[in-house]
């Protein structure tokens, strides 16, 4: 494993009842770049990414095989706490799901859960999460409003916010982008370039323009498959396999 490598998959097989979501998908991401993965509807990709903070646990009838390791660790081991794991390894899901709170405490809301209540420390986090999320400018003024009051666009960096108050290492992010217009999205882009510096974002998308724009490695996904996994610009450029060209070419899916 690489200095620079923070998550690993090995061999790693899902089923939900009788079906295999996942097939040995092996691969290794690396810290402060963006992974980007893609593929047809019902490929994998969110099945994959939501193994790795464990989010796979709330599913009836989910099983496991193979290991996912996080700094070495693996992460479906005896005695892992899944909730350190979703601290650490964070999620930003397709549709804006803030909380039914003020802008204020949507970003608290985690530190609090964490034990910090001291209010000068929830303003620091609370104002350097969002500056961080590139909305603080936006939103100073209205920390006391109701979140459900911004633009889409907006809670979706205030969602990004939320997750980067309880600071985590790797942010998962299932097509952030699906439900905002082009303004909105080319913030949540220029957002994700800026992350990178000091995250690993992984990122689901079914928009290969995009996942050709913000991501340093891309891997495609068919049927549970991880096909091809590598630096974007040979994966989009010069794929080794035939079914990657055929699904960059737009020739299926």
């Amino acid at each position: 494993m690489s200095e620079s490598t923070i998550l690993t998959t090995e061999n790693l097989d899902l089923w939900y009842g009788d079906t295999r979501a996942l097939r040995s998908v092996s691969i290794e991401v690396k810290d402060r770049h963006v992974t980007a993965l893609i593929g047809p509807s019902g490929c994998g990709k969110s099945t994959l990414i939501r193994c790795f903070n464990r989010m796979n646990d709330l599913v009836d009838h989910c099983r496991i095989s193979g290991s996912i390791n996080y700094h070495g660790k693996n992460i479906y081991a005896n005695g892992a706490d899944p909730v350190e794991i979703r601290r650490a390894i964070g999620m930003v899901f397709q549709k804006p799901n803030p909380f039914p709170k003020s802008v204020y405490e949507n970003v608290a809301y985690g530190p609090r859960v964490h034990g910090i209540s001291d209010r000068k420390q929830l303003d620091a986090i609370v104002e350097k999460s969002l500056r961080n999320a590139a909305l603080w400018e936006e939103v100073k003024d209205r920390l006391s409003e109701s979140a459900m009051g911004l633009s889409g666009g907006q809670q979706q960096r205030l969602c990004i916010a939320r997750t980067l108050a309880v600071e985590p290492e790797v942010i998962l992010m299932d097509e952030p982008c699906s439900a905002l217009d082009p303004i909105a999205t080319s913030k949540i882009e220029s957002l994700i370039d800026e992350l990178k510096k000091n995250y690993c974002v992984i990122i689901v998308t079914h928009n290969m323009q995009q996942a050709s724009r913000v991501s340093d490695y891309t891997g495609f996904m068919y049927l549970g498959e991880m096909i091809e996994y590598g630096e974007t610009a040979q994966i989009f450029e010069n794929p080794n396999k035939e079914l990657t060209e055929n699904y960059i070419t737009g020739r299926f899916g």
